[in-house]
């Protein structure tokens, strides 16, 4: 009997997501959007490989009505429970064959709700915007929700007095009578989750001119204190590079939405922030430094399991800190002093190598993951450090990683073993001295 795909990931923070017995290669998107009824609906075309003979198999999608599902051009028969689409084409599906899903869909989306809230697709006062960190992807497209990453072309239409813009490359706009189609394509390989779109009545502005693309996509009435609080934005842009490497995107977008959101929010490409983090005064800054350090540590570079989240949150704090020293603001080793008594304070429960579904998010991995960096440089010396930074970004572009390569790649710019460091750090609660750098 040929065997079935397992509707389950093998990630063991969020095994209801994602599916097995094929990857997924490409997806295809022709959507629309009607902002005033919050209604979405559309056809995906997913292109996958079968990775072992398959009898049926399964999607995440959300709470959408399914008129239509194909195999290779033919009707199959299919379900749809619980945000799973199963699926049994007409014939089985042999080892290493390509095959083309079609799915036809429509609804009200809403976001996936679980122990963070609501993640995916929300609609906002007048638009609507998608953050899907860790597994609100389903919320708007039909996808292996895992963390294999695919080339995306994405068609979106909406009222033209509306602006859309997706993660990816505009590669056309075409207005119709009354609605305009945006058409974005992101040909980098991209986890679902990192896959955005956002609706809103925004007005186009550059970040910061020469090198990298830099755009603004935001309430025309925050246009000044936007222009206050990213003006230094190229100059992020240009240290980061020369610590981490090139940019690894051909464009960086920065939205912001006009609704206040409780923290912003990473896609690939691209940062959502809420109005609330724009203020005049450069308030939110840190957070400004600490998205675009995302493109690197977690976008380009993505994690194989949540359980390494640490390689993006602490990197991408530790980032944050690095900012500041070379800007104006504490330097690095304060900053390493200020959390690092902070993390005192708190009950040692934490092992940021693995910190448990519940704790993902937890402050603890993000500083006490940025202090393991900090405990690395020391140990190192700057010159190996910052070495070590730039190879890990430049050998793993648009791939996964893990915690032990990581400690693989670190092992190979150190005169000494480095086991005790990162088992002191990453493997045990109990919080070690305050590096200090000499």
């Amino acid at each position: 009997m040929t065997p079935a795909g397992a509707d389950r990931s093998t990630d063991s923070y969020l095994p209801g997501h994602g599916n097995g017995g094929y990857r997924v290669l490409h997806y295809d998107l022709d959507l629309d959007y009607r902002v005033v009824t919050n209604r979405l609906g559309g056809k995906a075309t997913v292109t996958a490989q079968a990775i072992q003979p398959l009898s049926r198999f399964s999607l995440d999608l959300g709470e959408f009505r399914v008129s239509d599902v194909r195999v290779d051009g033919r009707r199959v028969q299919y379900t749809h429970r619980a945000n799973k689409l199963r699926i049994k084409p007409e014939q089985s599906i042999g080892y290493g064959a390509t095959f083309k899903i079609e799915i036809k869909y429509a609804g009200k989306p809403v976001p996936i709700s679980g122990r963070w809230g609501d993640i995916g697709w929300d609609e906002l006062t007048d638009g609507a915007l998608v953050a899907s960190q860790p597994n609100g992807a389903p919320s708007w497209f039909p996808c292996n929700d895992r963390l294999e990453k695919a080339s995306f072309l994405v068609k979106l239409t909406a009222a033209s007095p509306y602006t859309v813009v997706v993660t990816g490359d505009l590669v056309s706009r075409r207005r119709g009578a009354g609605d305009t189609t945006w058409v974005y394509e992101r040909t980098e390989p991209t986890a679902p989750y990192l896959m955005s779109a956002q609706v809103g009545r925004y007005e186009l502005v550059d970040l910061a001119v020469g090198g990298v693309a830099q755009r603004a996509a935001i309430p025309p009435r925050l246009r000044t204190v936007f222009r206050h609080d990213f003006a230094r934005h190229g100059e992020i842009m240009t240290t980061f590079e020369s610590l981490f490497g090139p940019y690894p995107f051909r464009e960086y977008v920065v939205v912001v939405a006009d609704d206040d959101l409780d923290d912003p929010i990473e896609a690939q490409g691209m940062a959502v922030f809420g109005r609330n983090h724009v203020d005049g005064f450069r308030t939110h800054e840190r957070l400004v430094a600490h998205e675009l350090a995302h493109q690197w540590f977690g976008n380009s570079l993505t994690v194989a399991d949540w359980r390494h989240i640490w390689l993006n949150e602490g990197f991408a704090t530790y980032a944050e800190w690095l900012w500041s020293d070379v800007s104006g603001g504490p330097s690095v080793d304060a900053l390493a002093a200020r959390w690092h008594a902070w993390l005192a304070a708190q009950p040692a429960v934490v092992a940021v190598a693995d910190p448990g579904v519940a704790r993902m998010f937890d402050a603890q991995v993000y500083k006490r993951g940025a202090l393991t960096l900090h405990a690395l440089r020391a140990r190192i010396g700057e010159t190996a450090f910052f070495a070590l930074l730039r190879s890990w970004v430049g050998e793993h572009q648009h791939g996964t990683v893990t915690t032990a390569k990581f400690r693989e790649q670190a092992a190979r710019f150190a005169t000494a073993p480095l086991e005790d460091l990162f088992t002191a750090w990453l493997d045990r609660p109990a919080l070690p001295p305050l590096p200090i750098r000499i």
